[in-house]
């Protein structure tokens, strides 16, 4: 063989060698998402662990807050620099982006998977628009579960879970009475806003909610019904700590689990925590979705959306992290360690703690299912809204003031 064929024929050698590793080489997805506290962290790894015996590398992006990961992740998408994947919740967060063009979608994973079968309509009407699936649902939440610790309950003379509000305040008076922190709320916006749907759920009643949130019937925020809603939130008030503005939700938890505190109104991602301490539901806290046997259960989670790219690798990590993420072990793994309960119900769920099981046995029902506020309005609308809430709690306002400010909020 002539020398330059010999240099041909190692460089066509070489060539195939480099083509053949990189042919090896894990698909890498790098994913921005804003589980930092312990539970969380410790749900998330089960998704990379997952991820990476499936034959990817997972690199993480983890950005502390919820606003500050989705900015982060729109402003990478916008820079040229897009993420493989990022978190939004279930709602209507990310529908802008989807417009935009900005978002590859995973219709190929989701036939596969028969998602159109197996997830719930709620979870389908954010997921899916104009007949395409851009975002892989990873969990179902309820945002509005009451967590109560047993000790501070025994402590307190609390013999039974409140079967309506004004039990329910019967309860924090003797909380308070017992010398504890009746009710742990973090004082920021977004967790006074979750108590508040929590009581308007359940004050308020499934028929009133849904004229607010999903008609934006501004007759139904001025009506005497919806002041009782507003009159009882603003009753809780009396029952938090000094301490709360700006507290942390996962410090709010803590304050359960080290026994200074008695209730906490907040998503079931709560659990982590209680996990993370060692705490076992039914044992060392409990935990009722609402008062009564039909309360009212909110629902709520998280998605993972793919940002545009033409690279078929990235696309291929995509398609194989929305497969992964919803398959069934690592579903039941997450919502382990998450207090979620899995998004499709074909699951063996016999590993997971009783509040799972009451959500799994309450998600059944769908008469008992309301959305929650995040996928029936725009985010505009419900910062607004949001911001109405707040300032009630927060100020000295009047409770009519607060129906103009909500009633504004909705036509926003």
């Amino acid at each position: 063989m002539s020398s330059i064929k010999k240099i041909v024929v190692s460089v066509i050698a070489a060539v195939a060698a480099i083509g053949a590793a990189h042919a090896d080489e894990p698909l890498k997805a790098n994913v921005i998402h804003w589980w930092t506290s312990g539970g969380e962290s410790a749900a998330i790894k089960q998704f990379a662990d997952a991820y990476d015996k499936a034959g990817g590398l997972w690199v993480d992006n983890a950005v502390a807050g919820a606003d500050q990961a989705r900015s982060t992740a729109i402003n990478r998408i916008l820079g040229g620099d897009p993420p493989t994947a990022a978190q939004f919740n279930t709602s209507k967060q990310f529908h802008d982006i989807i417009d935009q063009g900005l978002l590859n979608n995973v219709d190929q994973v989701a036939a596969k998977e028969n998602w159109d079968k197996i997830f719930p309509p709620s979870i389908l009407s954010s997921i899916k628009v104009n007949g395409h699936f851009y975002a892989a649902p990873v969990d179902i939440h309820m945002p509005a579960w009451f967590f109560y610790s047993k000790p501070v309950f025994l402590k307190a003379g609390i013999t039974k879970e409140p079967a309506n509000f004004n039990e329910f305040i019967g309860d924090l008076d003797k909380l308070k009475a017992a010398g504890v922190i009746p009710l742990a709320l973090g004082g920021q916006a977004w967790q006074e806003k979750i108590t508040f749907d929590a009581i308007f759920a359940d004050v308020g009643g499934p028929d009133l909610y849904l004229k607010v949130y999903r008609d934006r019937d501004v007759n139904a925020v001025n009506s005497d019904a919806f002041k009782k809603v507003l009159v009882a939130f603003k009753q809780l008030h009396a029952y938090v700590d000094p301490g709360s503005p700006g507290r942390n939700w996962n410090d709010a938890t803590a304050l359960m689990i080290s026994g200074k505190a008695g209730v906490q109104i907040m998503g079931d991602w709560a659990k982590g925590e209680f996990i993370a301490a060692n705490e076992t539901a039914g044992k060392d806290f409990g935990c009722f979705p609402g008062f009564g046997p039909r309360s009212p259960y909110l629902v709520s989670g998280d998605v993972f959306v793919f940002p545009k790219t033409d690279n078929a690798n990235a696309i291929k990590a995509q398609q194989l992290l929305a497969t992964v993420m919803t398959s069934p072990a690592a579903q039941v793994a997450f919502s382990a360690k998450k207090g979620s309960i899995p998004i499709r119900p074909d699951v063996d769920t016999s590993s997971l703690d009783i509040c799972a099981k009451e959500g799994i046995a309450i998600m059944k029902d769908t008469s008992r299912q309301l959305p929650n506020p995040e996928m029936l309005v725009p985010p505009d609308i419900n910062g607004a809204l949001t911001d109405a809430i707040t300032n009630f709690w927060n100020k000295n306002e009047s409770v009519e003031d607060a129906q103009k400010a909500f009633a504004s909020g909705l036509k926003s």
